[in-house]
């Protein structure tokens, strides 16, 4: 059979999933929310993990690809105001530090895991809506396709944003080249807007560029160094791409976001659903060789 799913016992339960044919590979982590923590093809890994911070449940994940919801960057002070009350929202939201729930699995056409999270007392507290997110996990061949609905069960409308982060595994940046589809970025340090040409200043200490207006659906790098091109791919949900690294780190960052930083206050790209109402989108990764 081409695609099967299996289970590890490690710190925490993990999900294998496994294209044969392609030798493609997947690892999810449902009690770490929900994060995708190793990607492979043909053995070669194409995601960067810090193991020894995602040993620490106390610690954020710094690498694979975790879920930002339902905010995207940080807010000034981690707060927001809802009907005349001050609420408080972390980095990037909730959802990748909560424990997730496989509800589904299939090894049909693809290997497919689908997880649940839903609200709680503890959301509640920070973010006081009712909700259910379903993410799916596709792997079939060079491709990862990750689709999500996010439903709003509470009597009014739901404000959220979306967007992943994940982290891809590079060994020299300098052999690095990029088609992402916008003229401008603005620096999320130093909150100035800036000109942009396809090129990166890697001797910098930290990159933390927010692509605002993108053309297209579609974005990509492209690695000399281990030979191979990472597509990503969005539908319309998303608005905005961050591109982020460290000097002297295996990895960069270039993430789909549906909302720039602090859309909670200033309501910019903010996504609204109405009661009992949902929303889905897909993101898609894909590797090939070049």
């Amino acid at each position: 059979m081409t695609f099967t799913i299996t289970q590890n016992q490690n710190q925490y339960l993990t999900y294998c999933l496994k294209d044969e044919e392609a030798d493609a590979y997947l690892e999810v982590v449902p009690a770490r929310g929900g994060i995708i923590t190793r990607w492979q093809i043909c053995g070669e890994d194409i995601l960067y993990l810090d193991r020894e911070r995602f040993k620490d449940p106390n610690l954020s994940v710094r690498g694979g690809v975790p879920i930002l919801f339902p905010i995207c960057g940080n807010l000034p002070d981690n707060t927001y105001q809802h009907q005349g009350r001050n609420y408080s929202l972390k980095q990037h939201g909730f959802a990748r530090d909560l424990p997730w729930q496989v509800s589904k699995q299939s090894t049909e056409t693809a290997s497919s895991l689908t997880l649940e999270l839903n609200s709680n007392p503890v959301t509640r507290q920070v973010y006081p809506f009712d909700f259910q997110l379903i993410f799916t996990y596709q792997l079939q061949g060079n491709s990862l396709k990750i689709h999500q609905k996010v439903i709003n069960l509470c009597p009014e409308r739901m404000p959220f944003s979306i967007g992943f982060h994940p982290y891809f595994q590079v060994t020299d940046k300098t052999r690095l080249s990029f088609d992402i589809p916008s003229s401008q970025y603005l620096d999320q340090r130093t909150k100035t807007l800036h000109s942009y040409s396809g090129n990166f200043d890697f001797n910098l200490e930290e990159i933390d560029a927010a692509f605002p207006q993108i053309t297209r659906h579609q974005s990509s790098f492209s690695d000399s160094y281990h030979q191979r091109q990472i597509v990503l791919g969005y539908d319309d949900l998303y608005t905005t791409l961050v591109f982020w690294t460290l000097k002297d780190k295996n990895y960069i960052c270039l993430e789909p976001w549906s909302a720039p930083r602090n859309a909670l206050n200033t309501g910019e790209h903010l996504t609204y659903l109405e009661p009992q109402s949902s929303r889905e989108a897909i993101v898609e990764m894909r590797v090939n060789q070049i």
